[in-house]
């Protein structure tokens, strides 16, 4: 049985012609695209809505007078577009790029956030957004749990809760195995992290009894535990640690001081912030004091500017530096 409103009217077809025009306006039309009174009348027609321009523009101000961002352009006939978005352009520009590059994300799982993100744009603002996407051509992940174990570890966050699971590596053959021969790993999760294009949970590791982190596209069937987590410890800081640990590596912390040429101090901001400790040495040079764990990933981080940046304290970074390098040159 129809519903009828108070003049007669069949308020469910009303809705649903009314629904039409939300959809082809939030659809295909944008600040640079709208669409006529003749345009919409057509439209509705082609979904059995026979309605004339007076009707329409009752629908229009009904729907403007509900809080609908619908822009009236005024001409002969008027024309119409969805007003501001949820997101502009450069915007959902910024949200495929991360979602295309982000290595922890499979192929699989890329594609369909990318075209839930092109859902947001208009049918023509979409066109243009499909001419910059783009394969950035990193390593995608495959594992294809991601997101059962994000929202496994988001839960024990969220419910201070231990979590379990094994931990993969690679054998010579490019075969994904299971670490420490299937080792089961305990850790109370803190926080989910993103660091140079990998996904990490950082959390208080039982077997290394200190914070530590893992990569989640490496972990396999995290479980929730009854036990509680163990409590972060005081004053845990997680940009702190990122920038201590330099992609999560562990290493013994240590003051290290860096002689760096002049034009590379926005590479040492860039790591290591804007509060960095520094000193001019010179117009060409100067002197960087940071907090680092000693570690091979540190290293490769200074040797990668060609001498641009040299360590030159404490004696017990510079040796192990100078011997990291030479096991790296030898000839056997």
């Amino acid at each position: 049985m129809q519903s009828l409103g108070r003049f007669g009217m069949d308020t469910s077809s009303t809705k649903k012609r009314m629904l039409l025009i939300l959809e082809l306006l939030y659809k295909t039309t944008d600040e640079s695209h709208s669409v006529s009174t003749v345009e919409i009348t057509d439209y509705l027609a082609g979904k059995g809505f026979q309605i004339d321009r007076k009707t329409l523009r009752s629908d229009l101000r009904l729907l403007i007078s509900m809080g609908y961002d619908i822009v009236v352009v005024k001409s002969s006939p008027n024309k119409y577009f969805w007003g501001e978005r949820t997101f502009e352009i450069p915007e959902l520009k910024m949200l495929l790029d991360a979602v295309s590059s982000a290595r922890f994300i499979s192929e699989t799982k890329s594609k369909r956030l990318t075209k839930k993100i092109m859902s947001l744009a208009g049918m023509q603002q979409r066109e243009q957004l499909k001419r910059h996407v783009r394969a950035i051509g990193k390593t995608k992940s495959d594992n294809k749990g991601l997101y059962y174990i994000i929202d496994t570890i988001t839960e024990a966050i969220n419910r201070k809760k231990k979590i379990s699971f094994q931990y993969t590596e690679y054998n010579g053959r490019k075969e994904k195995i299971l670490r420490n021969d299937g080792e089961v790993y305990i850790l109370s999760p803190y926080v989910l992290y993103w660091n140079e294009d990998y996904y990490y949970v950082l959390g208080y590791s039982d077997k290394r009894e200190t914070v530590t982190a893992f990569r989640i596209d490496r972990m396999k069937t995290p479980k929730i535990m009854e036990e509680d987590a163990v409590p972060k410890p005081e004053g845990f800081d997680v940009s702190a640690y990122s920038n201590k640990v330099f992609q999560m590596f562990s290493g013994e912390e240590i003051t290290v001081e860096l002689e760096c040429d002049t034009s590379l101090m926005k590479y040492v901001i860039d790591r290591f912030g804007i509060d960095v400790e520094t000193e001019e040495l010179s117009e060409d040079k100067f002197l960087a004091k940071v907090p680092v764990d000693l570690s091979p990933t540190f290293y490769g981080w200074v040797f990668q500017f060609g001498g641009g940046i040299r360590i030159i304290g404490p004696e017990e970074a510079v040796d192990e530096y100078k011997e990291m390098v030479d096991k790296a040159i030898s000839v056997k």
